[in-house]
């Protein structure tokens, strides 16, 4: 049996996304801001209540442990980024992308990003696959949408495991469990 590339890249983001989903119906709103070490990445709240993601234009060392609100802050970069590329429009800028805050709203908002991002992937042909990607690549010919919604399923694969394995951290943590 032959399956096309689309079919297979919106199976790896369906099977990438029930995981998600597994994990976000357990998260806590505190869950979101958690600080698992002293060297963390988080998002937070500016004087006109913009959350602001914490960034560095070159990657640290160490580099810093992310909070679950910065992940998930960074799936919506992400995902709204070579979405908007995928679709034809001028991509936003990371400062662009603002998450909507802990808990519920968040939750909300990765969902309506998923719900656009079902539709493109619904839309896209082997035609499409081929077309070289703009993103992340710059412009480079060797990297084709195909590699381009590849690479999002697989970063969309890790920042969940490293949402998962926060999440029970927390729920394991002496302070979580009033010790």
């Amino acid at each position: 049996m032959s399956v096309s590339r689309c079919d297979l890249l919106r199976r790896q983001f369906d099977l990438t996304w029930s995981l998600f989903d597994h994990h976000m119906a357990r998260l806590e709103p505190e869950d979101f801001l958690w600080e698992p070490a002293r060297l963390c990445w988080t998002v937070r709240a500016d004087t006109d209540g913009t959350w602001v993601p914490d960034w560095a234009d070159t990657e640290p060392e160490p580099v810093p442990i992310p909070t679950i609100g910065w992940l998930t802050w960074h799936i919506g970069w992400w995902w709204s980024v070579s979405t908007d590329h995928a679709q034809g429009r001028a991509p936003r800028e990371r400062t662009e992308i603002v998450w909507p805050g802990e808990g519920k709203a968040a939750i909300e908002w990765l969902r309506a990003l998923r719900v656009e991002r079902l539709e493109v992937l619904e839309r896209l042909t082997d035609v499409d696959l081929d077309a070289t990607a703009p993103f992340p690549w710059r412009n480079d010919p060797s990297y084709t949408v195909a590699h381009m919604v590849g690479w999002v399923n697989s970063e969309l694969m890790k920042n969940v495991a490293e949402i998962g394995q926060l999440r029970l951290l927390r729920a394991a943590s002496p302070e979580a469990n009033g010790l």
